[in-house]
C-alpha cells in the first residue's frame, strides 16, 4: 500500500519517537528516571533500522554508565571534575560555591 505508520512517524517526528519496548528493556537494568531513558532513546534510537537501533542502545547504555550519577557517587564526581575541568552529569545537582 504505502509507507508504514512507524516510518512516517520517524520521518516527521525525528528524535521524538520512543519505542516503549526499548524503554522497558533499559529500565529493568538501570535505576534511571523514565524521562531520561525516553529522551536518550529518542535521540539515538528513533529509526526503523535494527542495526542503527542496536548501535543506539549501546550508545545510550554507555552514556548512562558514564554520566548518570547515584547519590553515593558524589565524591567520584568531584574527583572527575577536578581531574577533567568539566564533567557531564545526568541527575539533579545542587552546586555550592566555596
Amino acid at each position: 500500500m504505502g509507507t508504514s505508520i512507524d516510518t512516517l512517524l520517524n520521518v516527521h517526528f525525528a528524535g521524538r519517537v520512543v519505542r516503549k519496548d526499548l524503554t522497558k528493556l533499559l529500565k529493568e537494568g538501570a535505576n534511571v528516571p523514565v524521562y531520561v531513558l525516553e529522551y536518550l532513546l529518542g535521540m539515538y534510537c528513533a529509526v526503523d533500522d535494527e542495526e542503527v537501533i542496536a548501535e543506539g542502545m549501546a550508545t545510550v547504555k554507555n552514556i548512562l554508565a558514564e554520566n548518570y550519577v547515584r547519590p553515593d557517587e558524589a565524591e567520584k564526581v568531584k574527583s572527575k571534575i577536578k581531574e577533567l575541568g568539566n564533567y557531564k552529569v545526568i541527575d539533579k545537582v545542587t552546586v555550592k560555591r566555596l
